[in-house]
């Protein structure tokens, strides 16, 4: 992923229309040589030593991944070093992490440690609201996600049912024939992939880092189509593809229907294939480097004259969607100030020399394991 970037750039978790849905456990995978699970309160720190040490090791030339946080896409979740397989990770909920082989490869960095308990105490019925507000607000997010998921399936229903089947069946063959033309079946028995999300519903709206993602080298196949035209379901075949040949995959999820994807990355092809459509999809404008060897529309498979009677119906559900979208990231937006409230408290009660210290004892210990 990114063999020319120094910095990539995803989501582990997203607000979805099944609530919060993480890949928190594809963050970092097997192998690991050092795992530092962070936990500490809003505003202690976790995210400015995630970047610390990140901007320690970038000026060393490694490359790094920074998996921002979907509730705040400021912050960082987790930062890792691939190059030396070692993680650091937000260990607080809503993703609470614990130790697999403490002392061996995890170790807790416990940033309570350098607060101070008094200052805190002295604003607990403020922080206490704040947290209550905070969680009140997503809850609301979480509800009108849900809820907008109907109005999307109405409208995805009437496309689906308009659709030119073999057209549609004929375009995903001729695609799969030109990613995998040439390719046989590896001998892997258990072809690995890794799942994360490129993009996710934040406070902010949909927010993605494509172009820290895509390699200038790839060969990009962008699909595109509105709701109801099958284009997460050929992205998962195609990625399904991929592993019945014995391909390693990364497999990029929906940030709203994480069940499915927006795009898979097929490493040893240097190929990736993405949703380009709207309501959330991927904009290729920014993508100048990147070569795109084939824009698909989907929407070509569409029949008019089976939709017409039903055009009203569908605009009115598309309509319910984008406004049900609008009212949940406004609610994640307020759940975020709120957040940023108690973030205020913490921040005054921090003793950052303290951390920084620790900042540089991490540091030297993932220094250590270079050459080794």
């Amino acid at each position: 992923m990114g063999l020319d970037n120094k910095i990539i750039r995803v989501f582990p978790g997203s607000n979805t229309s099944r609530g919060y849905y993480s890949f928190f456990n594809n963050i970092i995978t097997r192998g690991a040589r050092r795992i530092y699970i962070i936990k500490g309160g809003p505003g202690t720190g976790k995210s400015t030593l995630m970047r610390a040490v990140g901007q320690r090791f970038l000026d060393l030339g490694y490359d790094l991944e920074y998996h921002h946080c979907s509730s705040a896409p400021d912050s960082l979740d987790a930062l890792v070093i691939p190059g030396l397989k070692v993680g650091l990770l937000d260990g607080t909920a809503p993703h609470a992490i614990d130790p697999e082989m403490p002392g061996a490869v995890d170790q807790i960095i416990n940033i309570d440690d350098y607060l101070s308990g008094d200052l805190i105490l002295n604003h607990k019925g403020q922080i206490q609201a704040n947290f209550d507000q905070t969680k009140r607000f997503f809850k609301t997010a979480y509800s009108l996600l849900t809820e907008s998921k109907q109005a999307y399936d109405e409208y995805s229903s009437y496309v689906s049912e308009s659709l030119d089947r073999s057209r549609y069946y004929k375009i995903s063959r001729i695609l799969l024939e030109s990613i995998f033309s040439d390719i046989g079946v590896e001998g892997r028995q258990e072809p690995q992939s890794r799942q994360l999300f490129a993009a996710a519903i934040t406070p902010l709206g949909f927010v993605d880092y494509l172009e820290t993602i895509l390699d200038k080298d790839m060969r990009v196949y962008s699909i595109k189509g509105v709701p109801g035209t099958g284009v997460k379901d050929l992205i998962g075949r195609i990625a399904d593809e991929a592993t019945e040949r014995g391909l390693y995959t990364l497999r990029f999820h929906c940030p709203y229907e994480p069940e499915k994807l927006d795009m898979v990355i097929i490493p040893s092809l240097t190929t990736a294939v993405l949703n380009s459509s709207q309501p959330h999809h991927f904009d290729i404008k920014k993508l100048e480097s990147v070569q795109i060897i084939e824009d698909v529309d989907l929407n070509t498979c569409i029949q008019k004259t089976k939709l017409y009677p039903y055009e009203d119906l569908m605009q009115d559900a598309r309509k319910r969607y984008n406004s049900l979208i609008d009212k949940a990231v406004a609610a994640l937006a307020r759940a975020m100030e709120a957040h940023d409230r108690n973030e205020a408290y913490y921040v005054k009660a921090m003793d950052f020399k303290g951390l920084d210290k620790k900042k540089e004892e991490i540091i030297e210990q993932i220094m250590s394991l270079i050459d080794k």
